[in-house]
Order: structure tokens, then C-alpha cells, then sequence
């Protein structure tokens, strides 16, 4: 596993960016995407329907992009099989693993602005609004979502690089990191 400050082997084409939600997996993922012209390809998109219901050509969807040469996405969805089109194909995987305080945060003002605007996301869909962080279900709740899966890539890195040795991990420990890493691949 690499850190920020280890230089890159080779210039990847296939990039995951995985990380609690809130990290900023989307941000980063567009910028990198901008600046080495990589597509995009919003995960997020491909998984929710109308209605936030899940969309049956998901896993198609995804299968589709993987198989394209080059492109960056966000490392979600891994327990609905993703886990067996991604990494296999991706040759470079971001984890953005940053204090609970940052993620926190960054997650509070994004859900009361999503809510508060009622900005469209994804295929006609809206963050529920600002009121729905009060609601303890995870399934309901972003908040308590975030809280459920904090340790959920800690947990599971050691097994990637074991399944998936192909695969070169940078852990960037704090968006410091992350700027700085940018700026190194320029």
C-alpha cells in the first residue's frame, strides 16, 4: 500500500476511489477524471432509479464502463457486485481514509444543502431533506449510514490487496494528503 507521498509505478487508466460516505469519493473522482481525461462515470447514477428505487441494468451498467480502457469511479455498491467487475479490471485504487471529524463534517453540510436546495442528484431524485437526518435507520439516514460503515474499508483493505494484487492502493489519511498527492501526479 502507498502512501501520499510514494510516487505513482506507472500512469493508471482504470481508477476506483474508495471511502466512507462523505469522504469525497465524487469530488475527487471528477477532478482526477478532468485532469488526466479520464471518464467519469458517476456510480451513484448507474445504482439509483426514480424514486431511489435500484435500477435492474445496475450491474449491466457497470459491467458496460469496466470493460472501456480508461476510466475513474467510486468504490461503492461492493455488496452488490461490484466487487467482481471493478477491482479485477481497475489497476489504481485511491482510499480516501480521513478523520471521523472531516468526513463528519463535510457530510452534515452537504446533506443540509442537498436538502435545503432540493437539488436533483440522480434520475429525478432529491436528498430527502435536512429533517430526515433525525431518522436512526440506516437505510433512511446518511448520517446513521456513515456511522454503520466508518470502519467498513479499514475492515476490508487487507483482503483486497490480498484478493486483488494487481491493484495498487494509495491511502491518503486527510485531504492535505489528497491535495498533496494531486499535485505530485501533475
Amino acid at each position: 500500500m502507498l502512501s501520499a507521498d510514494d510516487p505513482l509505478p506507472f500512469r493508471p487508466e482504470r481508477i476506483l476511489i474508495a471511502g466512507v460516505s462523505g469522504s469525497g469519493k465524487t469530488t475527487l473522482a471528477a477532478r482526477i477524471g478532468a485532469a488526466w481525461d479520464l471518464r467519469h462515470i458517476e456510480i451513484d447514477a448507474l445504482f439509483h432509479g426514480p424514486e431511489w428505487t435500484p435500477r435492474p441494468t445496475f450491474l449491466d451498467d457497470v459491467r458496460t464502463f469496466a470493460a472501456e480502457e480508461r476510466w475513474i469511479t467510486e468504490w461503492q455498491y461492493t455488496s452488490k457486485g461490484t466487487d467482481e467487475i471493478l477491482p479485477p479490471r481497475a489497476d489504481l485504487a485511491l482510499w480516501l481514509d480521513y478523520p471521523y471529524r472531516v468526513v463528519r463534517s463535510r457530510l452534515i453540510r452537504r446533506t443540509l444543502a442537498r436538502g435545503v436546495l432540493r437539488r436533483e442528484l440522480w434520475n429525478g431524485n432529491r436528498e430527502k431533506g435536512p429533517w430526515n437526518m433525525l431518522n436512526r435507520d440506516p437505510e433512511e439516514n446518511i448520517l446513521a449510514w456513515q456511522t454503520k460503515t466508518l470502519r467498513h474499508w479499514a475492515e476490508r483493505m487487507p483482503g483486497i490487496e490480498e484478493r486483488f494484487p494487481h491493484l495498487t492502493i494509495v491511502r491518503l489519511r486527510h485531504p492535505r494528503e489528497a491535495e498533496r498527492w494531486m499535485r505530485a501526479q501533475a
